[in-house]
């Protein structure tokens, strides 16, 4: 009897000793480290914020050409102006026509540039020498007293029959004339805002990777019947940088 207690004894005192084990390698949860469901944060990625350093920020504004500036006019000491590229292709093409497009290194558009120009200042140049002809034929003719057909008149005034035909001629010769000047401006100023727009269009993003993405695809209809259950169409994603 002795000996049955004496073995029950020991095995509820092995028996405590590995309860005891067991239980002093669990995890004990302090204040300090219980969760609270209340505090779990949201995924990385969502919370993840973008950190742009001085030099990147610097390198991007380099990198585009529309901030990106130079100096022009630096001289004998003299900073010069600071004009970004568009300025200073603007200001170029406005100081000597076709210096803009030489900047940009849009040679093609030189021949387009200084034959526009030419036309427009050939008809400027004839149309005043025709002004010229007419008013200086039709004041010798009428203070002068100088005839008609007189070869001093001019190869086409004289041609003429009256007085009032020469002055017909004047007020014909000097309309052109006014507007060629127009056409001159005109002319000047559209190689000016060429050389602008295409400056500030030089390093236009034209990769793959654009912000306005489309494709075509099949579209589901609802109430369609089974046999026909899309319709074609396109998908356009717009992506904000």
């Amino acid at each position: 009897m002795k000996k049955l207690y004496s073995r029950l004894g020991m095995v509820l005192i092995l028996a405590g000793s590995l309860l005891v084990g067991r239980t002093s390698h669990a995890q004990v949860f302090t204040p300090e480290t219980t969760v609270n469901p209340a505090a779990i944060l949201a995924d990385t990625t969502e919370r993840r914020e973008v950190v742009v350093t001085p030099e990147a920020k610097k390198r991007k504004e380099a990198a585009d050409s529309a901030k990106r500036t130079e100096h022009m006019f630096r001289a004998f000491g003299f900073k010069g102006i600071r004009l970004t590229r568009p300025g200073k292709a603007a200001m170029l093409a406005l100081v000597l026509p076709g210096a803009g497009q030489i900047y940009n290194h849009s040679y093609w558009k030189l021949p387009l540039v200084y034959g526009g120009l030419g036309g427009v200042i050939y008809g400027e140049i004839f149309y005043q020498q025709g002004y010229r002809e007419f008013s200086v034929a039709y004041n010798k003719v009428t203070q002068q007293g100088v005839p008609l057909h007189d070869e001093s008149l001019g190869d086409r005034a004289r041609l003429f029959n009256t007085a009032d035909a020469l002055n017909t001629g004047v007020v014909f010769y000097r309309g052109y004339r006014d507007i060629f000047y127009l056409y001159i401006g005109l002319v000047y100023g559209l190689q000016i805002v060429d050389a602008l727009v295409d400056a500030h269009l030089k390093d236009f993003d034209v990769s793959d990777d654009l912000t306005f993405h489309w494709e075509p695809t099949l579209m589901a209809v609802p109430g369609q019947r089974a046999a026909f259950p899309t319709n074609p169409g396109l998908t356009f994603a717009l992506r904000v940088k």
